[in-house]
């Protein structure tokens, strides 16, 4: 399972619901995924490829290279 380099985000898992007539009614499983990029980051001095976040690239967490 993918995850995030720098803050650790990875897959979630809940209840997908189905509205029906005014009240849940039925559940089913599904999961959410984290939008991760594959990014060539410096890291310690080496340049690396690592999955990072769209989160994280954003914000500026990453130094990419």
């Amino acid at each position: 399972m993918a995850k995030c380099a720098i803050c650790d985000k990875s897959q979630s898992s809940g209840n997908k619901l189905s509205i029906t007539r005014s009240h849940i009614s039925k559940r089913s499983p599904r999961t959410w995924k984290p939008n991760l990029r594959s990014v060539k980051a410096d890291i310690d001095g080496q340049v690396k490829r690592i999955y990072v976040c769209a989160k994280c690239l954003r914000n500026g967490k990453v130094k990419r290279a």
